[in-house]
């Protein structure tokens, strides 16, 4: 999964057509704006890595990272949820990859810094650093018999091992030329195995020599681009391999001493499977229920326990003594994304899934919008809607996914771009909440928001990244799946529930941003890909026109040579065709395409909004400043407000809207 952050943020050039000299004053008397805090709208729990070792008080703790900023190291009491630890891990936004060494020592591997953490028993948490300098994200973590830590990095898909004793760093180096992410990892008896992304490799890495072999594709795999080895376990003299997501897929299991593929478990869950038993058996959740894996027979015992949900993964799983009336001897343990615990004891049969008391961390807000009567933010990576007050800052959170773009349509209901597989939705704000996916209401409550499109089935595409309104239908423009190029138009009719399907209206770019006026959908594409890893065949984003009724594209247009992305378009009051490339603002005349107006405000090439209002336009600029621009062929950018942020929305004629983090902000406009 590639940060959102990594497709906001590109390199641009720009070239400058109108140079900004003196800033101008809009009139004699110009408009203010006022910044007020609207607090934090989105807090949740998420939880990605995590393993099951000793825990402060000696006995066996869940350990998990919750993301946040930072992200958090805890460890929980599997026979009562309660917190035994909560740990800051400066710096870090989040871990897929936690795991404990032999004397109880917790190692964390984070992002989107890179570090490493250490955590010895009865300690405090050391900050390690980035193993190795180029590398900004680790993916899994893994321990040997010694103590030694070995990870898996992007962008470079390297291999590193850290020395539990000496803190020396060992670089394996790429261990699959072209793979930039290695996204999964364990090691057994002298070997490290690797999982990689974008394509589906399997590797063996001889920890003492180097030497790096690739194991060969399990039977029935097919080819393996566009693929991922997501986890990979190695227990027991068998290694794991998952390739799939978030949801389910094959698990094939490799048999070390024979050196071939013995097994496919269909529709496997992840992250983890337990470790093996005292019986030789595991357990892993496969086909929404806890199962019980005999790796001799090859055979699947269900326990009972059940998973509803779109997310079923194991964040943590291992073997417990909960000294509980119902859970004698040893139970199987472990947590789900939002922080449950579940557990299931083989002697009773007894099972359960609880809410546990990992602390709830503030969600950065990826989406912001306004509507007639509230304000509306959408959560990134741990997700989430909340619809705010835009008085008090008074807010309703619910639990959804990554939410790509949100917008209040003429029908008032309010539309969500997810986040993966660019999903569509309508939410009836009159009607109860409840996502079957994430956060359900009580038995019998219908769906709402409702699923209007999944465009990755048939477009392969993964985010919704923008929407518009065009004659009481919805635009969805969005970024592709996977390693790939070429975004897709999308116009979906809520009263027939059809749509108008269109990839590539610019080839091979994605579709960033859109607006809508009198039939015409305007758009803003940008050279990247799904991944980012496939080099683009382009080398400047474009604003393009494209007739709803006649299905066809107007035209084309490269507004900022060598340019990657145009981030942000809108109509302004001078009907004119606004939009943002970095730090470049731009005019174009919506009927042929042609730039009018240029101003380069910017020093940095950080990716903003523009919006208007029936009186000016105002763009985001560096991440930090907002310009307005009136109407009128001499009125040239003024600065309007200066403070840091990350999205940029708007709320009628005299408000905007700022997020910076987990912070909502209005600006209220007024003379």
């Amino acid at each position: 999964m590639r940060s959102a952050r990594s497709l906001i943020t590109v390199v641009l050039a720009a070239v400058l057509v109108t140079t900004l000299t003196t800033p101008a004053q809009a009139s004699h008397h110009p408009p203010t704006g006022t910044l007020v805090s609207l607090g934090t709208p989105l807090s949740d729990v998420l939880l990605i890595g995590g393993t099951v070792a000793p825990g402060p008080n000696g006995k066996a703790a869940i350990w998990n990272v919750s993301t946040g900023s930072p992200a958090y190291l805890n460890a929980i009491d599997p026979a009562t949820g309660a917190s035994l630890l909560s740990a800051a891990l400066p710096g870090a936004d989040g871990s897929y990859a936690v795991a404990a060494t032999p004397d109880g020592t917790i190692y964390v591997g984070t992002y989107n810094n890179g570090h490493l953490y250490r955590l010895r028993p009865g300690g405090t948490v050391e900050d390690l650093g980035r193993p190795i300098a180029s590398e900004t994200f680790i993916w899994r973590i893994t321990t040997d018999d010694q103590g030694n830590v070995y990870g898996g990095t992007f962008p470079n898909g390297k291999v590193f091992r850290y020395d539990d004793k000496t803190g020396a760093v060992r670089d394996y180096g790429t261990v699959k030329p072209g793979q930039t992410y290695v996204k999964s990892i364990d090691y057994a008896d002298g070997k490290i195995y690797t999982g990689s992304l974008p394509d589906a490799h399997i590797m063996e890495v001889d920890a003492t020599t180097g030497a790096i072999t690739e194991l060969p594709s399990p039977p029935g795999l097919g080819d393996p681009a566009d693929k991922v080895v997501y986890d990979l376990n190695a227990r027991g003299g068998r290694v794991y391999a998952r390739v799939s997501t978030a949801f389910p897929g094959p698990l094939y299991v490799w048999d070390i001493a024979s050196r071939t593929w013995v097994d496919e478990i269909p529709n496997a869950h992840g992250l983890d499977i337990s470790p093996v038993g005292a019986d030789g058996s595991l357990y892993l959740i496969q086909a929404s229920e806890l199962k019980k894996y005999d790796p001799a027979t090859k055979t699947l015992t269900g326990t009972g326990l059940t998973f509803t949900g779109r997310i079923q993964n194991a964040r943590a799983i291992g073997y417990a003594e909960l000294g509980l009336p119902d859970y004698p001897g040893t139970s199987v343990v472990g947590t789900l994304w939002r922080g449950e615990e579940f557990r299931y004891n083989p002697q009773t049969g007894k099972s359960e899934i609880f809410q546990t008391q990992v602390r709830r961390e503030p969600i950065e807000i990826l989406s912001v919008a306004g509507g007639k009567d509230n304000i509306y933010a959408g959560g990134f990576l741990n997700g989430g809607v909340s619809v705010v007050n835009p008085t008090t800052g008074a807010s309703t959170f619910n639990r959804f996914s990554q939410v790509e773009a949100l917008m209040e349509g003429s029908d008032g209901k309010l539309w969500i771009g997810a986040y993966p597989e660019a999903r569509l939705y309508s939410y009836d704000l009159t009607k109860p909440w409840s996502s079957p996916e994430y956060s359900p209401g009580p038995p019998g409550t219908p769906d709402n928001p409702t699923l209007a499109l999944n465009l990755k089935t048939d477009l392969l595409q993964t985010r919704a990244r923008a929407l518009a309104e065009v004659n009481g239908k919805i635009a969805v423009g969005t970024v592709p799946d996977g390693d790939r190029l070429g975004g897709a138009l999308v116009i979906y009719d809520p009263k027939t529930g059809t749509a108008q399907k269109y990839r590539n209206v610019v080839q091979d770019e994605s579709v960033f941003g859109l607006t809508a006026r009198r039939g015409i959908v305007y758009g803003g594409t940008s050279i990247v890909g799904g991944l980012a890893t496939t080099p683009p065949t382009r080398d400047a984003g474009t604003v393009f026109a494209w007739d709803v009724k006649k299905a066809k594209k107007l035209w084309e247009t490269v507004p900022v040579p060598g340019a990657a992305t145009v981030s942000s378009v809108t109509i302004g009051p001078d009907g004119l065709l606004w939009g943002v490339a970095g730090k470049t603002v731009f005019a174009v005349d919506p009927k042929s395409g042609k730039v009018v107006r240029s101003f380069v405000l910017g020093t940095t090439t950080s990716s903003g909004d523009i919006v208007a209002t029936r009186e000016a336009v105002y763009v985001s600029i560096d991440l930090n400043k907002i310009y307005r621009i009136a109407p009128g062929k001499k009125q040239v950018p003024t600065l309007f407000v200066e403070h840091a942020h990350r999205r940029l929305g708007v709320r009628g004629d005299h408000q905007l809207l700022l997020t910076s983090g987990s912070e909502l902000f209005r600006v209220d406009i007024s003379r």
